[in-house]
């Protein structure tokens, strides 16, 4: 069955968004990370949310009741990739700071690694799939100018 070529992103904000990056940024991310994995098109959501948001999700979906900086639903990988990203803005600021990053350079990493979970690696599951998505991040994120985000900065 042809994989679908068309993309069809939905990018919300639930939260403060005026330092956030904009659906355009969000899109070249989305589209690079697909075609760099061989999916052109999808139905992806982005959902960015503030703490009380994420941490609910978070507890309802995964029984940690505290807010992370991204949760990955997928719903289908074939034939083109179908999921939600939700990214929880003021986690994703407060590790921007902490990590010495700037707030885009750390969104667009955490989009690739929740579009790599939509399509099915899990970096829990061994080392060596950790390692291949370790790569395919350091790839994607390097074509779109942003630095190896596992680079050890000491």
């Amino acid at each position: 069955m042809p994989k679908n070529k068309r993309l069809d992103l939905g990018v919300q904000y639930a939260c403060q968004r005026a330092t956030l990056p904009g659906r355009k940024q969000v899109r070249t991310w989305v589209r690079r990370t697909l075609k760099a994995t061989g999916r052109p098109g999808g139905q992806i959501s982005v959902r960015f949310v503030d703490a009380e948001e994420g941490r609910r999700l978070n507890s309802g979906y995964r029984d940690k009741d505290y807010a992370t900086n991204i949760l990955s639903f997928p719903y289908q990988i074939e034939p083109s990739v179908c999921g939600d990203l939700v990214l929880c803005a003021p986690v994703l600021v407060r590790e921007a700071n902490e990590q010495g990053k700037s707030l885009a350079a750390h969104c667009a990493h955490l989009v690739v690694h929740g579009l790599l979970h939509l399509q099915g690696y899990d970096h829990e599951a061994s080392d060596e799939q950790a390692a291949e998505m370790e790569g395919h991040e350091r790839r994607i994120l390097a074509a779109l100018g942003y630095a190896d985000p596992y680079r050890d900065e000491s």
